[in-house]
């Protein structure tokens, strides 16, 4: 990140060479604003980085938009303000909106994309100024293949536990079944036995009190 920071303030002087002139608007003060990240999945192969910037005290003509970016170890000028690949790269200027069209996007364009805004036209220190720079990523193909796959092992993963929560209730009640149609017919038989022995107390009574009648 240290030498990340040394190149962006290297580049922030290579504005004052590039775009070296005297100007009356001393007071120039300019602020560019950039997404800390964008991504690109493996389908897309055209890509706008976006870039903002506001001017207080400039001139009302256009400023000059600069587009750099940093590799692993080294750094490429894309549009100084003439874009080196015009059939790669384009800017778009529209108010206080820039981006950067990248076309036949791949993974090689992994890098961070730097919005430079210059006045030409002023002397001030502040007219030149660059963005925190862009993360741009574009997945592979083989990334989207291993999220497919993990999305299909989560459904597979759910239909296996769904099916085996089936498989044990089905387990648990055929064999409870058994023992609740036993403990039912045992019941059924105490109840049925109750009856018996509750019919022949009544009958041992009524033939109790025949027989009292008979002996008076």
């Amino acid at each position: 990140m240290a030498s990340f920071n040394k190149l962006k303030n290297v580049l922030v002087l290579a504005f004052d060479w590039i775009l070296s002139g005297a100007g009356a608007a001393d007071t120039c003060q300019v602020t560019v604003t950039q997404p800390r990240f964008q991504e690109a999945d493996s389908s897309m192969h055209t890509m706008f980085l976006m870039c903002t910037f506001s001017a207080s005290g400039c001139s009302s003509s256009p400023p000059e938009v600069l587009w750099f970016r940093f590799l692993t170890n080294k750094h490429e000028d894309l549009c100084t303000p003439g874009c080196t690949d015009h059939q790669k790269y384009k800017v778009h200027l529209s108010e206080n909106n820039i981006s950067l069209q990248i076309n036949n996007l791949t993974v090689d364009d992994n890098a961070v994309y730097i919005c430079g805004i210059a006045f030409s036209d002023s002397s001030s220190p502040h007219s030149k100024q660059a963005g925190d720079g862009t993360v741009l990523t574009k997945t592979g193909a083989e990334k989207q293949h291993s999220n497919g796959k993990f999305i299909f092992m989560i459904i597979a993963s759910s239909l296996l536990f769904l099916y085996s929560t089936t498989v044990f209730t089905f387990f648990v009640v055929y064999k409870l079944k058994p023992n609740l149609l036993k403990k039912s017919g045992n019941e059924d038989q105490r109840t049925e036995n109750c009856k018996i022995s509750s019919g022949r107390k009544i009958f041992q009574a009524i033939a109790q009190e025949l027989q009292k009648q008979r002996m008076i």
